[in-house]
């Protein structure tokens, strides 16, 4: 089985930095923690944590570090360090890490009163993290080379020979991971399976979702799988990466309008455990949540009464799939993927 690759697809590694958000201070090429400050480590988008922790430590006083890395790698970094993590606060992309975390039994209850910011359907019953953003799977597609009516109406029709070479993905990335998760929870393994082992022989991949989306307006590709948000930063800015290009909503509960949850968590073994739980009750609050519509990260809010970017479709109109983001299996993405010659 051979898999088409524009770009060398790896599994991005930890790429430990700090932050002084008290400070404003630059990244560091190494990690030391900071005595007194609240450790944040964050696999969200840099300036969306940067700015929580710069405005939390405004209000409070409390001094804030954020240590940066990917999803999968932070997660699984925090299982191995254990109780010796100096993490305090734990903030994801997407949910898969966050539950890794949680299964090792390493996350302490979110105060009732963090839970109660968020809308409905936004927090595990288990009450140990709390979703603090969204985003959407969308299809972005070329429109020179193809119309609307010609795309496909499920994620799952790429699996057709009909669109080998025809479609982008960035299997590499923790994004395109989670929504696989999501299609295994939806779909099962035998249909989740079988469609990884079409994107191996059909897809043309690429290393990221800009990469991807670079791709389809380029015109290499008609069409290609990622989250909203890159379009629409792209769209409200130069539409350098997006000029010739639309966004198509698959709705309809398919398991391509998948809505993953980008999660955040207070470490059981925490030094500084009020102000972690502070920290969260920030980022969930509605103060906390402008701050994420305010940094042009285009993803979508989770708190309640607080309103999205309004260039975004409201996520209650996605027609996202009925799918539990708080049971997702990483691993098990990861053995599919594997199996199909795809990692």
């Amino acid at each position: 089985m051979t898999l088409k690759r524009r770009t060398p697809l790896a599994v991005l590694l930890l790429t430990p930095l700090a932050v002084s958000a008290c400070s404003g201070g630059s990244a560091e090429a190494g990690f030391e923690p900071e005595p007194d400050a609240l450790q944040v480590y964050s696999s969200q988008h840099r300036n969306v944590t940067e700015a929580w922790a710069e405005a939390f430590t405004e209000e409070t006083g409390i001094p804030t570090q954020v240590r940066e890395g990917q999803d999968s790698s932070m997660g699984q970094m925090i299982v191995e360090e254990g109780d010796a993590s100096p993490a305090d606060v734990f903030l994801t992309e997407n949910s898969p890490a966050m539950t890794v975390v949680e299964r090792a039994g390493l996350l302490a209850p979110v105060d009732d009163v963090t839970l109660g910011q968020v809308r409905d359907g936004m927090a595990p019953s288990s009450g140990d993290w709390t979703a603090i953003a969204a985003r959407s799977t969308v299809l972005v597609y070329n429109t020179e080379l193809i119309t609307e009516a010609e795309l496909p109406t499920s994620i799952m029709d790429l699996a057709d020979p009909a669109w080998d070479g025809r479609w982008a993905a960035a299997p590499g990335g923790a994004d395109f991971q989670a929504i696989v998760a999501g299609m295994l929870a939806d779909q099962g393994e035998e249909a989740t399976g079988a469609w990884l082992s079409a994107l191996a022989e059909n897809a043309e991949v690429y290393q990221n979702n800009i990469a991807t989306m670079n791709a389809v307006s380029a015109g290499e590709v008609p069409v290609g799988i990622m989250y909203h948000y890159y379009w629409y930063r792209d769209q409200a800015g130069d539409r350098e990466g997006s000029a010739d290009t639309a966004l198509h909503y698959f709705g309809n509960e398919d398991p391509g309008a998948f809505v993953s949850l980008s999660g955040g968590g207070v470490l059981a073994s925490s030094d500084m455990p009020d102000e972690a739980q502070r920290f969260l009750a920030y980022v969930t609050s509605p103060a906390g949540q402008q701050v994420l519509v305010d940094s042009g990260s285009m993803e979508y809010a989770v708190g309640r009464d607080v309103a999205s970017d309004p260039a975004l479709p409201p996520v209650a109109e996605l027609g996202a799939p009925p799918v539990d983001p708080f049971t997702l299996d990483a691993d098990e993405v990861v053995s599919l993927m594997t199996d199909a010659g795809i990692l």
